[in-house]
């Protein structure tokens, strides 16, 4: 039976599976690191075993074994290898499966100081680790892990007061607050999953990578980038999934060119019409965003006394992070008070091109 750290690896790694020989004996000769603690291998004419991915000089394949976790070489009497260490991977994948699993049942994501203590760790040596492993942050674990849930139990529950409850959250208050960011619409809305409306879409490229643009006959509903557009295109049919979604249409390409070439080119602020679902305060932001105009930026706390509620700057950050359409609400003009870029949805090496673009760099 694996141990968790196998079973932690396993979930992370997009589903891979190296069940039979054949697939775990490529792997060791790709050193693939997708298969990174699925499995290790030994070798019987050194008495070592080793991690898929160690450096050591490959040997002869009628000379290796397979097995399930590092504790199983053991039993089977082969020792570490001191070039790759298995034993101390084992043990940091053990950590951070622990992490992943207080991360995914605590109501409020843990701190990075909370899950480093825990860890007996820094908060920079676990914050590095944790990454390593999962190829992704505490926080950005932490957020994926809070939407999925909100997400499975606004589907799978008969009212959005179970929903609560189901997803953990033990008051209306931080649910509303938590679902209003994750789904940029009330957890009515989404329960509807987009039922009788209608969406064109197009995806393209763009300096960025690929876009995709969704839009009603009230107007753009979505604008999304990535490397992808498969995975652009999945996000729109999981965001609205009882919608009708249509491919293209006249007027949809002409929005679709007016955004990539806002994208490419610097221009006065887009000026389509939007068709964005979101809360009171979030709508008050991104009209807030739109005033911003090419080439200048704003910090969060000018943002939140702009709209009249001067102590509300981590609202402001989280409104922005929930912004469904990119470059047409101008949230990557938003920057910290000391003017360092925070994040953005769309990756923060894309906010820094589009600022450059605009200042004319």
């Amino acid at each position: 039976m694996r141990d968790a750290a196998a079973i932690m690896t396993a979930e992370i790694q997009s589903g891979t599976v190296f069940s039979i020989d054949d697939d775990r004996w490529a792997a060791v000769l790709a050193r693939d690191r997708r298969a990174d603690r699925l499995f290790y291998y030994s070798v019987e004419t050194t008495g070592v075993y080793c991690r898929p991915v160690c450096g050591a000089r490959r040997p002869n394949r009628e000379n290796v074994r397979f097995h399930e976790s590092a504790g199983a070489a053991e039993k089977a009497g082969y020792r570490p290898c001191k070039r790759c260490r298995p034993r101390e991977a084992d043990r940091s994948a053990t950590l951070v499966a622990d992490a992943c699993r207080l991360i995914a049942e605590a109501e409020s994501p843990p701190s990075l100081s909370d899950l480093a203590a825990r860890a007996k760790l820094s908060p920079f040596h676990f914050h590095r680790l944790f990454k390593a492993a999962t190829g992704v942050t505490p926080k950005a674990y932490a957020d994926a892990a809070r939407a999925d849930r909100v997400r499975r139990a606004l589907t799978e529950t008969p009212t959005v007061t179970a929903a609560i409850y189901e997803s953990g959250f033990n008051s209306s208050g931080r649910f509303y607050e938590a679902s209003a960011s994750i789904l940029c619409m009330t957890p009515t809305r989404f329960r509807a999953g987009g039922a009788h409306e209608t969406l064109y879409f197009g995806v393209g490229q763009c300096s960025l990578g690929a876009i995709l643009v969704a839009a009603s006959d009230k107007g753009v509903a979505s604008v999304e980038l990535g490397d992808d557009p498969q995975v652009l295109i999945s996000m729109l049919k999981n965001r609205f999934p009882r919608a009708r979604l249509i491919e293209g249409d006249s007027v949809l390409q002409v929005r679709m060119a007016e955004i990539i070439r806002g994208v490419d080119l610097p221009t006065p602020s887009l000026d389509l019409p939007l068709d964005v679902r979101g809360t009171a305060f979030q709508r008050r932001v991104w009209q807030a965003l739109r005033a911003i105009p090419p080439g200048e930026t704003a910090s969060y706390a000018e943002i939140a006394a702009r709209i009249g509620a001067p102590s509300s700057s981590r609202a402001v950050a989280r409104a922005c992070a929930a912004n469904p359409v990119a470059v047409t609400i101008p949230c990557h003009r938003v920057v910290r008070k000391d003017g360092g870029l925070a994040g953005y949805r769309w990756g923060v090496d894309r906010k820094r091109a589009l600022l450059d673009r605009e200042s004319g760099n």
